[in-house]
């Protein structure tokens, strides 16, 4: 007799009901299916509706259906599919949606697997392309972009190449190692200037009037300027002309920089990573002329106080709070029409609060 683990047909279940019902044994009957003495016992026992009904095959294949999966658990469970939802739409991934409830709750809530399957269900089920902007980067497919030829390396004089970046920056263990580049934007001349730190992830964005060397190394030096020293250490850049003037921050603020390989700007992953973020609330197609400061600083305070896996589901902010004793306040990041990011004081429960008031701000 062989064993089988399928589940049980209703023309099995209509035979188990006609053999039982001519007076055969649990063994008889499994003999008689090929199956396991141990599959019909627990079929009689799980299935049967009462002892005066008896074994009823319709009945037992309602019961089966009913157990089975029906749909995902944010289907069934309302105040969890808003709370998931709405941190979806501040800018959280699925990954750091699960990681923060299970910090917030002390035990796993959901798995960001889950919610990947909810999204693309709803995508699939409604064919509303919306649903796509629930997920990190709003795109169904991922891939390497193409290289591109031609590289200005030979322009940019005083250039160190990254290999000679201390090893301190490339762990992430000590405080003060920034990368920088700009976010560009399909319409021509504009562009946002970045600035990441690599331990704590905090970012600070400007608008710049234009992506040439000479302001482009001022902006960076009004922003690392309040900074002691000790968390002004070494800038990464990729090899546009851009950052050509970059020996001035050495002279101006004894900072290092280095610039990553030609065609190699994932060596900067950090900054590489937040702008993909930030894409979410400044897509490429966003004119930068529409919009005024607040906009910039309600998104680069959304990217701030948004959890990260990385850093245990704690934000960049709260990390450079505690790290470094500073505070990041992001409302005031571009708080004049030349629109600088700031570093100030703020206590915790000051900034907690006011991260809540931003994201509050986006749904």
């Amino acid at each position: 007799m062989g064993t089988h683990y399928d589940q049980l047909s209703l023309e099995e279940r209509c035979r188990i009901a006609e053999l039982r019902r001519a007076g055969r044994s649990i063994r008889q009957v499994a003999a008689a299916l090929d199956r396991s003495p141990s599959s019909i016992s627990r079929e009689l026992t799980r299935n049967i509706g009462s002892q005066a009904a008896g074994y009823r095959p319709g009945y037992a294949q309602d019961q089966t259906a009913a157990r089975r999966w029906s749909g995902s658990r944010l289907d069934h469970d309302a105040a969890l599919r808003t709370r998931v939802l709405e941190d979806l739409a501040q800018g959280c991934s699925p990954a750091q949606v699960a990681g923060r409830l299970k910090r917030e709750q002390g035990r796993s809530v959901i798995g960001c697997e889950t919610i990947y399957r909810f999204i693309y269900a709803q995508l699939k089920r409604t064919n509303d392309g919306r649903w796509r902007h629930y997920l990190p980067k709003a795109k169904s497919k991922r891939g390497r972009r193409r290289k591109r030829g031609g590289s200005p390396v030979l322009l940019i004089k005083n250039r160190l190449p990254i290999s000679q970046r201390p090893d301190q920056a490339q762990d992430r263990r000590q405080p003060g190692h920034w990368e920088a580049d700009f976010m560009l934007f399909s319409r021509y001349g504009q562009g946002l200037l970045i600035l990441h730190e690599r331990t704590s992830r905090i970012t600070a964005l400007v608008k710049t009037p234009n992506r040439q060397a000479g302001p482009t190394a001022r902006s960076l030096a009004k922003l690392l300027r309040p900074l002691p020293k000790s968390l002004r250490l070494t800038l990464t850049f990729d090899n546009g002309t851009e950052f050509a003037d970059h020996h001035r921050l050495r002279q101006s603020l004894g900072l290092q920089t280095f610039f990553c390989d030609p065609h190699s700007p994932w060596q900067k992953g950090g900054i590489e990573n937040a702008i993909g973020r930030l894409r979410r609330f400044l897509p490429r197609t966003t004119n930068l002329d529409c919009l005024n400061p607040s906009d910039f600083a309600r998104a680069c305070s959304a990217y701030n106080h948004t959890p990260r896996q990385c850093l245990d589901f704690l934000t960049p902010a709260e990390v450079f709070s505690s790290l470094l004793h500073f505070k990041w306040d992001s409302t005031g990041s571009l708080d004049d029409q030349r629109g600088d990011s700031r570093f100030r004081g703020n206590d915790r429960e000051v900034l907690r609060n006011q991260a809540a008031k931003n994201r509050s701000d986006l749904i």
